[in-house]
Parts: C-alpha cells; structure tokens; sequence
C-alpha cells in the first residue's frame, strides 16, 4: 500500500512549485478543480492548517494541463 504525501499549504505549494496563492485558488469551492477531501482536506478548525496530497494535485494539475493543450503530450 503506497502512502500519500499531505502537506501544509506552504509545503505543497513549495513541493509542486506553485505559489501557494495558486494552490488554494485551483480548489473547486474557489472555481478551480482539487476536490476536497480527495485532493485536500481542512482542518478540523477555522485556524486549522489546509493540507493537500501531493501526488493528486500534481496528478490533477498535470491532467488540467493536458486537456488545456489540445492532449498533447
């Protein structure tokens, strides 16, 4: 069983180079297309760090980046 990589906001952003502005802006309840509780989670407070899974928003930003260049590889 493969274990996810959840990060902090600064640290996610940082290990997938992206400001941490443009992270929380691609989740869906701000228009973008990370899924809560798939590719982020809240925190259990309003003070709560977000966390985010590495390896899914990479997988989602790659795949947005697919779809926006025609399925160019």
């Amino acid at each position: 069983m493969k274990t996810e990589l959840w990060l902090p906001t600064k640290a996610a952003a940082d290990a997938l180079c992206i400001s941490t502005d443009t992270l929380k802006c691609k989740r869906e309840i701000c228009g973008g297309f990370l899924e809560a509780g798939r590719d982020w989670c809240a925190g259990s407070t309003r003070n709560s760090s977000l966390t985010f899974c590495v390896e899914r928003c990479r997988e989602a930003f790659h795949k947005r980046g697919t779809q926006a260049r025609g399925g160019q590889s």
